[in-house]
């Protein structure tokens, strides 16, 4: 074989231009997925905020998904463009009650990470509680952007009392730790939540959760629900993969805090003679037609507090009363029906 002295040396050169460009000025454009780099700098996080913002309430205001759909991504994004297309179906002229979404006093806590996506959490008040009291709460924002020239979108959201939110480890730089998805120093892997959350909904197993509303209280909630001549099924998946895939920011004292995402299947099945009710919102994404049954999909986003393993148990495993999962928020929302 024929070698080239010249290629060699200019295959070099630009090797040596690369390093140097990572390590000097912080550029990765070409080798950007081995560089450990904060995810976003403070003020591309806050014009990310505000171009978010900006376009949620030009969305809401005339009930058109097409307005942010280019801001909203994941379970916040599936949940977003479903209810604008439900909406604007029986208000074509759009919401005559819209009032602007405020987010301010914004905290960013940005991780350093390799590669792509890359994400940050924007922990910020709105004005749609009463600030000081015991209504007051923080909206917690997650952005991700998938690649150098995507733009950031909001994937989760989460609506929790100033009390919940943790301190998150940060370096010396002020930047945050994420999370591996397959982490096992938690209680339960990032990874397995949204499957662990399925079982659990399912069947009470794996018993890793601590009781809360969306937890033990929607599983009696279930169990009780009647109503004459109707019978419910209930089905859960986990979704897990892409913009559904968890995100989690490392917590002082070796815990976590996670988002991540699930699917959520009621079936509501009518006796001879009845039929189900179908709301307005059901109607606009409804396929199919409703005779005897009617089937519901929704997607929801949770943020978890997961704390560490205990010493000698395996992830996913009952970790015991003092070391569940804790879920801080739950956002659901119908994305689709189908009558049978």
């Amino acid at each position: 074989m024929t070698r080239h002295p010249r290629l060699g040396r200019l295959a070099a050169g630009i090797a040596t231009a690369t390093v140097l460009c990572v390590t000097a000025s912080g550029c990765v454009t070409v080798h950007g997925e081995l560089a450990v780099v904060p995810a976003a700098k403070k003020s591309e996080a806050a014009r990310a905020l505000k171009e978010f913002t900006d376009a949620y309430n030009a969305a809401d205001k005339a009930y058109d998904p097409a307005l942010d759909a280019d801001r909203v991504t994941g379970p916040l994004g599936a949940i977003n463009q479903a209810g604008l297309k439900a909406r604007r179906s029986y208000n074509p002229d759009g919401n005559k009650r819209h009032q602007p979404l405020v987010l301010d006093d914004a905290a960013y806590v940005i991780p350093k990470k390799a590669g792509w996506p890359r994400w940050f959490l924007a922990n910020t008040d709105s004005n749609r509680d009463e600030d000081g009291g015991k209504l007051d709460t923080r909206w917690l924002v997650v952005f991700v952007r998938s690649g150098p020239d995507a733009p950031w979108k909001a994937a989760y959201l989460a609506v929790v009392p100033p009390s919940q939110v943790p301190e998150f480890s940060v370096d010396g730089d002020g930047f945050a730790t994420p999370v591996e998805p397959g982490d096992e120093s938690l209680a339960v892997a990032p990874a397995e939540l949204s499957t662990s959350y399925a079982g659990f909904l399912q069947n009470g197993s794996p018993d890793v959760f601590a009781p809360s509303s969306s937890t033990t209280g929607w599983r009696e909630t279930r169990r009780t629900t009647e109503r004459a001549g109707f019978s419910f099924q209930y089905v859960d998946q986990p979704l897990t993969d892409g913009a559904f895939a968890p995100l989690g920011l490392r917590t002082e004292g070796g815990g976590a805090l996670v988002f991540f995402s699930s699917k959520h299947f009621e079936r509501q099945t009518a006796a001879e003679g009845l039929r189900p009710e179908v709301s307005a919102d059901t109607k606009a994404l409804l396929s199919g037609e409703v005779k005897s049954s009617l089937t519901k999909e929704r997607v929801s986003g949770q943020v978890a507090q997961v704390p560490p393993r205990a010493e000698g148990a395996g992830s996913g495993s009952d970790t015991g009363a003092g070391g569940k999962v804790r879920i801080l928020n739950r956002l659901p929302g119908l994305v689709a029906a189908k009558g049978a």
